[in-house]
């Protein structure tokens, strides 16, 4: 197997209309202001989003995600709107396996910008890369069984739920045990829109 620090990664991946790209140093303030307006909707679903943090703290967390993608073993991505080019979530590559390889896909957007079909159209795109360009095996998307939002992100894009982990993680309050979803797509499988 390559040296994973090895493989090449585009600037940007694009579709009609989001830019995607690795994290980079100075994305801070827009993560953070991104997080402190969505932190109420992303709290029960995001263990980040559950404990404030200062900007300062958010740029550390951005510069040592860029780290990771450097060494890849772990892909932080940001997403933007092509228009605009305003930064509106973030997505990526999460627990990599190389040897199979295989990948996990995780997502969360600014509130104002869901229902409006934006992660369904970066998790589609970046499925299509990791299957394609990096020749994975299996891609994955890991969710809280009640978070019917992100639950609708694979299922619309034609990932298979494989089964459900009984009280696999805990709630927001740090007592409750919930049950997470896993979805994957293996190559053969049809991508949908």
């Amino acid at each position: 197997m390559k040296n994973p620090s090895l493989i090449e990664f585009p600037e940007r991946i694009e579709t009609p209309r989001l830019s995607i790209r690795p994290c980079m140093p100075g994305d801070g303030p827009a993560v953070f202001k991104a997080v402190s307006e969505s932190r109420e909707e992303l709290k029960p679903w995001l263990p980040f989003a559950r404990k404030e943090q200062t900007l300062e703290e958010v740029e550390a967390g951005v510069r040592d995600s860029y780290a990771e993608f450097l060494q890849k073993t772990d892909i932080r991505l940001h997403i933007y709107l092509k228009e605009t080019d305003e930064f509106i979530g973030s997505t990526g590559l999460h627990r990599i396996d190389w040897d199979v390889p295989k990948v996990e896909i995780g997502y969360w957007l600014h509130t104002r910008y869901t229902k409006k079909g934006y992660i369904v159209e970066a998790v589609k795109e970046l499925t299509r890369f990791a299957l394609n360009d990096l020749s994975c095996k299996r891609v994955e998307i890991r969710c809280d069984e009640r978070n019917a939002a992100s639950r609708k992100v694979p299922e619309r894009l034609g990932f298979k739920l494989e089964g459900i982990l009984r009280h696999d993680h805990l709630d927001e309050n740090g007592i409750d045990a919930h049950d997470t979803c896993v979805y994957s797509l293996i190559p053969g499988d049809m991508i949908k829109s």
